[in-house]
């Protein structure tokens, strides 16, 4: 089924495995490649991304794209149309998008038939570092972000860099977000290419994209394998996320990207380190920087605290009433810790000026 020329790296993602192929060519290519008979999967896109898939012939649902999209509506319309084209437990949905499609295709294979195969070609940066990688799927609920969903991996997950060819600049900086994420995590080399290659990372010269989605999905992999479900080490993966899941929820989905809002929470969270007499003030400004040198926005003039603190009060790391924050020391040494709440309303202060 596979081109030789296509390489592959198998992961193991809980007890299941996700085989990452990297495809040249475009997402017709790579549908033509891996499916040829569609007659048991059912190809899930959005009107950004049904254009790329003119050669699957097989039953398709489009969505509409964007944050706004991550509900329940989507995820019903996902599941009557497989029961309309009469997918079975041997089927499989295809997904060709962005992070929110990926996590919506997903949820939906995890529950339809109580579960069948499926196949992530996340088109964007963000998606291919991360969103479409490690098995989280779902959908936003009571206006909150990710409130629903299941541990549910592909078991196939294509990469077609070509399909970066057409992505918006914001949208492309966004996944470089994630990418700064994964460096900052664990991988110094990673780090300092994405300070010292700067330029050709921002052309999207193939190669450069090619060395910071390999990289990066090499540090989710080494995570996710150690703490599937997070209830340990893999909260670390969350890094920037407690404030910019907020920072996403009180501005309203899709006036921020989510890169743009981790990349603000990233700062945020390196404020509240240096602030705890915790993270190295060093590597804090280095950090920082690299996050600016992308054009990442950190100041959210205007957002009302008040709102910030309330929506954090949600997110899925806060334990018995007591805030618990994603913080480095640096590079590499990453904790979920508890953090005052007048070090987290200062660091907010200083950054809705």
């Amino acid at each position: 089924m596979c081109d030789p020329g296509v390489t592959h790296t198998r992961y193991p993602v809980g007890s299941a495995v996700t085989e990452v192929h990297f495809s040249v060519g475009t997402v017709n290519d790579a549908l033509r490649e891996y499916y040829r008979d569609e007659r048991r999967a059912l190809l899930v896109a959005d009107t950004n991304t049904a254009p790329l898939c003119t050669a699957y012939e097989g039953p398709t649902v489009v969505l509409q794209p964007g944050e706004t999209a991550k509900q329940w509506a989507s995820v019903s319309a996902i599941l009557d149309s497989a029961l309309a084209a009469g997918i079975g437990r041997d089927g499989r949905i295809i997904a060709v998008g962005g992070g929110v499609l990926c996590d919506l295709a997903a949820f939906a294979a995890s529950i339809y038939l109580r579960g069948i195969s499926c196949t992530l070609v996340p088109t964007t940066l963000l998606a291919m570092v991360d969103a479409a990688f490690g098995g989280k799927t779902g959908m936003n609920y009571g206006g909150l972000k990710n409130m629903v969903g299941t541990f549910y991996p592909s078991d196939m997950l294509i990469i077609v860099p070509q399909s970066l060819d057409t992505l918006s600049p914001r949208e492309y900086q966004s996944g470089l977000a994630e990418v700064i994420k994964s460096a900052m995590l664990g991988d110094q080399d990673l780090f300092n290419f994405l300070q010292h290659a700067h330029g050709r990372v921002a052309a999207r010269e193939m190669e450069a994209v090619r060395i910071i989605v390999e990289r990066s999905l090499a540090v989710k992999a080494s995570v996710v394998e150690r703490d599937f479900t997070e209830t340990g080490v893999r909260a670390s993966l969350n890094l920037g996320h407690t404030f910019g899941h907020a920072l996403e929820s009180v501005a309203g989905f899709g006036t921020w990207t989510h890169g743009e809002a981790v990349a603000w929470g990233m700062v945020c969270a390196l404020d509240l380190g240096v602030q705890m007499g915790m993270t190295d003030h060093g590597y804090a400004e280095a950090a920082a920087a690299l996050i600016e040198s992308f054009g990442f926005p950190t100041q959210a003039p205007g957002v009302a605290v008040d709102a910030v603190l309330e929506a954090m009060q949600h997110d899925k790391k806060v334990t018995s009433g007591s805030m618990r924050f994603v913080l480095q020391r640096r590079l590499g040494a990453t904790e979920v810790v508890a953090a005052p709440l007048d070090a987290v309303i200062e660091v907010l202060n200083s950054r809705t000026a």
